[in-house]
């Protein structure tokens, strides 16, 4: 069960389609402008309403742009999602209903776990980012930095009960519903295991956690037989390498005005170009540029001479996979964490975040990016390692032990 963009859903399909492969019934919910994702994966599924595109699109949704800290788009989201949290309740009843097991995103952790309590449903959360509080950075949905050992445990401990607070009214109702004080959850109804979507070699386990607190590998998307489409397929192999360029499910305030610094600085590098649309809305055109919709990023990656991208966990997971250098764009949230990860790790020279992008800031990053060859030997060593783990491998062990 996941809520969110397209980022919060992918790699769920890829981790349905192996333990699907294990054996398993599985079932993907989540909303349902998302089902295609699923399809020849061996993954069922069951739609959720709520549109989030819609959500970002909207006035509520554009206020976040209105917010220059964390903590600002932060009790923003919350105020958002905690008007859309009740609508995703039924569906998450009715498909819990059907199930032995819930495996939970962190974006449905809190309504998931009172479902599972009042079905006596055993529960393994699944989160994206590391969400448990730790002295040794502050939390990723912040942006990530540091306020000191003692701060980081104080701040990742107020972010948590921020997005408790999303679930502030659908938690008590869906209790009661099911028999159940509107108090706090037993924690009989769960397993204790919480296993973490991204690799160790990104952000290494804190030394503070405790042992139920894992971190298995990334979870690919299922892509199937992707192929790359033919008309990007010939304009990768008319010229160089290009850069990607790409914000995922971001929205941003004046996609006109991106798009134009974003090719400019691109032709000031004297590189070729690939825009992706995203929910952005980016778009140009030109013999050096080509605007694409929806591409798998295991296909286009390792085509490019490097990625330019808003590091949502996935698109950062994914250009670390190709191997190749990266320039971080992060507009809110975790993205500022992921970006700081890809340029501690060599693989970035700097972030450039949406406030501060201009064609001048954006010339000098990409420059780097793709002139200094230290940075696509340390990428191309990152990705080697990350071909090597199996993150599916202990959520389906999990999953098996539970069904013995």
């Amino acid at each position: 069960m996941t809520a969110g963009s397209r980022g919060d859903v992918a790699p769920y399909t890829g981790l349905g389609h192996a333990l699907s492969r294990a054996g398993h019934e599985v079932t993907l919910v989540t909303h349902g402008c998302f089902e295609r994702l699923v399809a020849g994966s061996g993954v069922r599924f069951h739609p959720m309403p709520v549109d989030p595109r819609a959500e970002l699109e909207s006035e509520r949704g554009r206020s976040l742009h209105r917010s220059g800290t964390g903590l600002g788009k932060l009790v923003r989201v919350v105020r958002m999602a905690r008007a859309l949290a009740g609508e995703m309740t039924n569906d998450m009843l009715a498909a819990a209903r059907t199930s032995d097991v819930l495996l939970l995103a962190g974006s449905t952790a809190p309504l998931g776990h009172a479902i599972a309590e009042g079905l006596s449903l055993p529960v393994i959360d699944l989160p994206l980012q590391p969400l448990a509080p730790t002295r040794e950075f502050g939390p990723p949905m912040l942006g990530g930095g540091s306020w000191g050992a003692v701060g980081n445990r104080i701040a990742g401990h107020g972010v948590n009960l921020a997005i408790h607070r999303v679930f502030s009214a659908a938690v008590p109702d869906v209790r009661e519903r099911l028999g159940l004080s509107r108090g706090k959850p037993r924690t009989a109804a769960r397993t204790g295991r919480t296993l973490h979507g991204y690799s160790p070699l990104v952000v290494p386990r804190p030394r503070d956690w405790q042992p139920h607190l894992e971190v298995t590998g990334y979870w690919w998307p299922y892509d199937g037989e992707a192929q790359l489409p033919s008309a990007l397929r010939e304009f990768l192999d008319a010229g160089p390498p290009p850069v990607f360029v790409g914000l995922g499910s971001a929205t941003v305030p004046d996609p006109a005005v991106l798009s134009t610094e974003v090719v400019r600085a691109l032709r000031r590098a004297g590189l070729r170009t690939v825009i992706q649309r995203g929910w952005g809305g980016l778009e140009a055109a030109g013999d050096d540029v080509l605007t694409i919709d929806e591409v798998p990023h295991s296909v286009l990656f390792p085509r490019m001479a490097a990625v330019i991208h808003h590091c949502g966990a996935g698109t950062t997971g994914a250009g670390l996979r190709a191997g190749v250098p990266a320039v971080p764009v992060p507009i809110q949230f975790d993205e500022g964490f992921w970006a700081a990860r890809l340029v501690a790790l060599g693989v970035a020279p700097r972030a450039v975040p949406l406030r501060k992008l201009t064609a001048e800031t954006l010339t000098t990053a990409v420059r780097e990016a793709t002139g200094d060859p230290s940075y696509g030997r340390r990428a191309q060593a990152l990705a080697e390692g990350l071909r090597a783990e199996d993150g599916t491998a202990a959520v389906v062990d999990a999953v098996n032990r539970l069904a013995a």
